[in-house]
Protein backbone atom coordinates (compact mmCIF):
# COMPACT_ATOMS: atom_id res chain seq x y z
CA UNK A 1 0.00 0.00 0.00
CA UNK A 2 2.69 2.81 0.78
CA UNK A 3 4.55 2.17 -3.04
CA UNK A 4 1.28 3.78 -4.13
CA UNK A 5 1.08 6.11 -1.47
CA UNK A 6 4.88 7.24 -2.31
CA UNK A 7 4.74 10.88 -2.90
CA UNK A 8 6.64 11.31 -6.52
CA UNK A 9 6.31 15.23 -6.91
CA UNK A 10 5.98 17.99 -4.42
CA UNK A 11 5.99 21.72 -4.56
CA UNK A 12 3.39 24.74 -5.85
CA UNK A 13 1.25 23.79 -2.74
CA UNK A 14 0.09 20.64 -3.87
CA UNK A 15 1.19 16.79 -3.94
CA UNK A 16 1.50 13.97 -6.43
CA UNK A 17 1.56 10.54 -5.12
CA UNK A 18 1.93 7.08 -7.71
CA UNK A 19 -1.67 6.34 -7.65
CA UNK A 20 -2.63 9.85 -8.64
CA UNK A 21 -0.35 9.37 -11.47
CA UNK A 22 -2.04 6.13 -12.24
CA UNK A 23 -5.42 7.87 -12.27
CA UNK A 24 -4.01 10.64 -14.46
CA UNK A 25 -3.15 8.40 -16.96
CA UNK A 26 -6.22 7.30 -17.48
CA UNK A 27 -8.19 10.14 -17.01
CA UNK A 28 -5.71 11.08 -19.80
CA UNK A 29 -6.30 7.85 -21.94
CA UNK A 30 -10.61 8.31 -21.55
CA UNK A 31 -10.01 11.85 -22.57
CA UNK A 32 -7.87 10.67 -25.39
CA UNK A 33 -10.26 8.35 -26.70
CA UNK A 34 -13.28 10.67 -26.06
CA UNK A 35 -11.08 13.03 -28.33
CA UNK A 36 -10.71 10.83 -31.13
CA UNK A 37 -14.46 10.41 -31.08
CA UNK A 38 -15.17 13.74 -31.62
CA UNK A 39 -12.54 14.46 -34.12
CA UNK A 40 -13.89 11.67 -36.22
CA UNK A 41 -16.77 12.91 -36.33
CA UNK A 42 -16.25 16.53 -37.09
CA UNK A 43 -13.49 15.06 -39.85
CA UNK A 44 -16.55 13.13 -41.02
CA UNK A 45 -19.01 15.99 -41.59
CA UNK A 46 -15.93 18.12 -42.90
CA UNK A 47 -15.49 15.76 -46.02
CA UNK A 48 -19.15 16.03 -46.54
CA UNK A 49 -18.79 19.52 -46.55
CA UNK A 50 -15.76 19.11 -48.76
CA UNK A 51 -17.49 16.98 -51.33
CA UNK A 52 -20.08 19.97 -51.72
CA UNK A 53 -18.03 21.92 -52.53
CA UNK A 54 -16.23 20.29 -55.24
CA UNK A 55 -19.80 19.47 -56.57
CA UNK A 56 -21.28 22.94 -56.51
CA UNK A 57 -21.80 24.87 -59.39
CA UNK A 58 -19.72 27.38 -60.47
CA UNK A 59 -20.40 30.95 -62.24
CA UNK A 60 -17.50 33.45 -63.02
CA UNK A 61 -19.34 36.56 -63.42
CA UNK A 62 -21.68 35.67 -65.65
CA UNK A 63 -24.85 37.59 -64.31
CA UNK A 64 -27.35 35.80 -66.95
CA UNK A 65 -26.54 32.32 -65.53
CA UNK A 66 -26.32 34.17 -61.85
CA UNK A 67 -30.16 34.74 -62.20
CA UNK A 68 -30.95 31.77 -64.49
CA UNK A 69 -29.35 29.51 -61.36
CA UNK A 70 -31.54 31.35 -58.90
CA UNK A 71 -34.81 31.09 -61.10
CA UNK A 72 -34.38 26.90 -61.92
CA UNK A 73 -33.10 26.58 -58.25
CA UNK A 74 -29.78 24.95 -59.48
CA UNK A 75 -28.75 25.27 -55.84
CA UNK A 76 -25.30 25.21 -54.11
CA UNK A 77 -22.66 27.74 -56.07
CA UNK A 78 -19.45 29.33 -56.27
CA UNK A 79 -20.54 33.06 -57.75
CA UNK A 80 -17.18 35.67 -58.79
CA UNK A 81 -18.49 38.96 -59.17
CA UNK A 82 -18.31 42.65 -57.55
CA UNK A 83 -20.11 43.64 -54.44
CA UNK A 84 -21.77 46.55 -54.53
CA UNK A 85 -23.60 49.07 -51.90
CA UNK A 86 -26.30 50.72 -54.18
CA UNK A 87 -27.03 53.84 -51.36
CA UNK A 88 -23.67 54.07 -49.31
CA UNK A 89 -23.95 56.08 -46.36
CA UNK A 90 -22.06 59.22 -45.29
CA UNK A 91 -20.77 61.16 -42.43
CA UNK A 92 -19.65 64.67 -41.63
CA UNK A 93 -16.83 63.27 -39.34
CA UNK A 94 -15.13 61.64 -42.20
CA UNK A 95 -16.02 64.55 -44.92
CA UNK A 96 -18.57 62.71 -46.07
CA UNK A 97 -16.96 59.70 -47.51
CA UNK A 98 -19.28 56.87 -48.97
CA UNK A 99 -19.01 53.66 -47.24
CA UNK A 100 -21.33 50.81 -46.74
CA UNK A 101 -21.54 50.95 -43.21
CA UNK A 102 -19.82 53.75 -40.89
CA UNK A 103 -19.89 52.78 -37.04
CA UNK A 104 -18.92 56.21 -34.66
CA UNK A 105 -16.93 54.76 -31.65
CA UNK A 106 -17.17 57.90 -29.07
CA UNK A 107 -14.22 57.80 -26.36
CA UNK A 108 -13.54 59.69 -23.07
CA UNK A 109 -9.92 59.89 -21.71
CA UNK A 110 -10.52 59.80 -17.92
CA UNK A 111 -8.38 59.33 -15.11
CA UNK A 112 -8.86 56.16 -12.69
CA UNK A 113 -7.15 54.99 -9.68
CA UNK A 114 -5.64 51.52 -8.57
CA UNK A 115 -4.28 49.55 -5.78
CA UNK A 116 -1.06 48.16 -6.76
CA UNK A 117 0.43 45.28 -4.60
CA UNK A 118 4.44 45.55 -3.58
CA UNK A 119 6.42 43.15 -1.08
CA UNK A 120 9.58 44.01 0.76
CA UNK A 121 11.14 41.70 3.57
CA UNK A 122 11.15 43.28 7.21
CA UNK A 123 13.25 41.35 9.27
CA UNK A 124 13.61 38.24 7.53
CA UNK A 125 9.51 38.09 6.68
CA UNK A 126 7.68 39.65 3.62
CA UNK A 127 5.15 41.54 3.95
CA UNK A 128 2.90 43.40 0.74
CA UNK A 129 1.55 46.82 1.08
CA UNK A 130 -0.48 48.62 -1.49
CA UNK A 131 0.16 52.49 -3.14
CA UNK A 132 -2.52 53.93 -5.18
CA UNK A 133 -1.75 54.50 -8.90
CA UNK A 134 -3.15 56.84 -10.87
CA UNK A 135 -3.73 56.39 -14.52
CA UNK A 136 -5.50 57.54 -17.81
CA UNK A 137 -6.85 56.12 -20.41
CA UNK A 138 -9.63 56.22 -23.21
CA UNK A 139 -13.15 54.54 -22.27
CA UNK A 140 -15.96 53.53 -24.69
CA UNK A 141 -18.58 56.12 -23.84
CA UNK A 142 -21.12 55.40 -26.46
CA UNK A 143 -21.20 54.75 -30.20
CA UNK A 144 -24.15 54.46 -33.27
CA UNK A 145 -24.00 53.01 -36.68
CA UNK A 146 -26.10 53.48 -40.02
CA UNK A 147 -25.47 51.22 -43.38
CA UNK A 148 -26.90 50.89 -46.88
CA UNK A 149 -30.20 49.57 -47.39
CA UNK A 150 -29.61 47.71 -50.34
CA UNK A 151 -26.46 45.86 -51.87
CA UNK A 152 -26.37 44.04 -55.20
CA UNK A 153 -24.02 41.30 -56.68
CA UNK A 154 -23.11 40.58 -60.23
CA UNK A 155 -26.21 43.19 -61.15
CA UNK A 156 -28.44 41.31 -58.54
CA UNK A 157 -29.83 43.63 -55.67
CA UNK A 158 -30.62 42.34 -52.26
CA UNK A 159 -31.48 43.45 -48.56
CA UNK A 160 -28.58 44.98 -46.72
CA UNK A 161 -27.10 41.13 -44.85
CA UNK A 162 -28.40 38.66 -47.05
CA UNK A 163 -24.78 38.68 -47.76
CA UNK A 164 -22.16 38.71 -45.31
CA UNK A 165 -20.45 41.61 -45.79
CA UNK A 166 -16.56 41.99 -45.09
CA UNK A 167 -14.96 43.12 -41.86
CA UNK A 168 -14.86 46.78 -41.03
CA UNK A 169 -11.46 48.58 -40.27
CA UNK A 170 -10.67 51.92 -38.17
CA UNK A 171 -10.63 54.45 -40.90
CA UNK A 172 -9.94 57.42 -39.38
CA UNK A 173 -9.76 58.79 -35.20
CA UNK A 174 -10.62 62.19 -34.80
CA UNK A 175 -10.35 64.05 -31.27
CA UNK A 176 -12.80 67.22 -30.29
CA UNK A 177 -11.03 67.41 -27.52
CA UNK A 178 -8.61 66.75 -25.12
CA UNK A 179 -10.71 64.21 -23.44
CA UNK A 180 -12.65 63.43 -26.38
CA UNK A 181 -12.04 61.50 -29.68
CA UNK A 182 -14.35 59.75 -32.12
CA UNK A 183 -13.11 56.03 -34.07
CA UNK A 184 -14.71 55.54 -37.40
CA UNK A 185 -14.92 51.83 -38.83
CA UNK A 186 -16.16 51.53 -42.44
CA UNK A 187 -16.24 49.03 -44.73
CA UNK A 188 -15.93 50.33 -48.44
CA UNK A 189 -18.62 50.70 -50.95
CA UNK A 190 -17.67 47.81 -53.80
CA UNK A 191 -15.48 44.65 -53.25
CA UNK A 192 -14.67 42.19 -55.40
CA UNK A 193 -15.14 37.99 -54.66
CA UNK A 194 -16.74 35.03 -54.26
CA UNK A 195 -19.69 34.12 -52.75
CA UNK A 196 -21.40 30.29 -51.58
CA UNK A 197 -24.86 30.24 -51.92
CA UNK A 198 -27.43 28.13 -52.43
CA UNK A 199 -29.50 29.60 -55.67
CA UNK A 200 -32.87 28.45 -54.52
CA UNK A 201 -36.59 30.69 -54.96
CA UNK A 202 -35.20 33.55 -57.08
CA UNK A 203 -33.03 34.25 -54.46
CA UNK A 204 -29.97 33.20 -51.83
CA UNK A 205 -29.91 32.48 -48.36
CA UNK A 206 -29.55 35.05 -45.21
CA UNK A 207 -26.23 36.00 -44.40
CA UNK A 208 -24.58 34.38 -47.82
CA UNK A 209 -20.65 34.26 -47.11
CA UNK A 210 -18.56 36.35 -49.00
CA UNK A 211 -15.04 35.63 -49.79
CA UNK A 212 -12.54 37.62 -51.00
CA UNK A 213 -10.47 35.71 -53.42
CA UNK A 214 -9.54 36.80 -57.12
CA UNK A 215 -10.41 33.06 -58.41
CA UNK A 216 -13.14 30.22 -57.40
CA UNK A 217 -10.52 28.10 -56.98
CA UNK A 218 -9.35 30.20 -54.15
CA UNK A 219 -12.53 30.31 -52.49
CA UNK A 220 -13.16 26.68 -52.91
CA UNK A 221 -9.66 26.21 -50.99
CA UNK A 222 -10.27 29.32 -48.36
CA UNK A 223 -13.79 27.08 -47.51
CA UNK A 224 -11.93 23.68 -47.52
CA UNK A 225 -9.20 25.05 -45.31
CA UNK A 226 -11.96 26.94 -42.57
CA UNK A 227 -13.12 22.86 -42.21
CA UNK A 228 -9.30 21.91 -41.21
CA UNK A 229 -8.82 24.51 -39.03
CA UNK A 230 -11.64 23.64 -36.72
CA UNK A 231 -10.41 20.40 -36.32
CA UNK A 232 -7.21 21.83 -35.41
CA UNK A 233 -8.62 24.10 -32.93
CA UNK A 234 -10.56 21.37 -31.35
CA UNK A 235 -7.61 19.26 -30.50
CA UNK A 236 -5.67 22.54 -28.79
CA UNK A 237 -8.80 23.27 -27.14
CA UNK A 238 -8.92 19.42 -26.22
CA UNK A 239 -5.32 19.30 -24.61
CA UNK A 240 -5.96 22.02 -22.68
CA UNK A 241 -9.10 20.56 -21.24
CA UNK A 242 -7.58 17.19 -20.90
CA UNK A 243 -4.24 19.03 -18.94
CA UNK A 244 -6.35 21.07 -16.58
CA UNK A 245 -8.22 18.14 -15.82
CA UNK A 246 -5.51 15.97 -14.73
CA UNK A 247 -3.96 19.10 -13.17
CA UNK A 248 -7.26 19.50 -11.13
CA UNK A 249 -7.38 16.13 -9.97
CA UNK A 250 -3.97 16.18 -8.70
CA UNK A 251 -4.53 19.15 -7.33
CA UNK A 252 -6.97 18.53 -5.05
CA UNK A 253 -6.50 16.37 -1.75
CA UNK A 254 -7.40 12.58 -3.03
CA UNK A 255 -7.76 11.05 0.44
CA UNK A 256 -9.94 8.73 -1.24
CA UNK A 257 -7.59 6.86 -2.66
CA UNK A 258 -5.84 5.51 -0.06
CA UNK A 259 -8.93 4.26 1.70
Amino acid sequence: MRKWSKIIYSGNGWDMTVRELMFSIVIILIMLMGGFFISEKIASHNDEQNQEYYQAMQIDGNAELFQYGMRTDVGNAFVKGNLVAVDPVTDPGIGGVPAAYIKVEEQHYNRHMRQVAHTRTVNGKTQTYYTTEVYYSWDYYDSWESHSQTVSFLGVEFPYGKIQMPGSYLYDTIKQSSHVRYLYYVINTEYSGVIYANLKDNTIEDGTPFIQADTIDEAVDYMVSNGTAGLVIFWVVWVILIGAAVFGFCYFDNKWLED
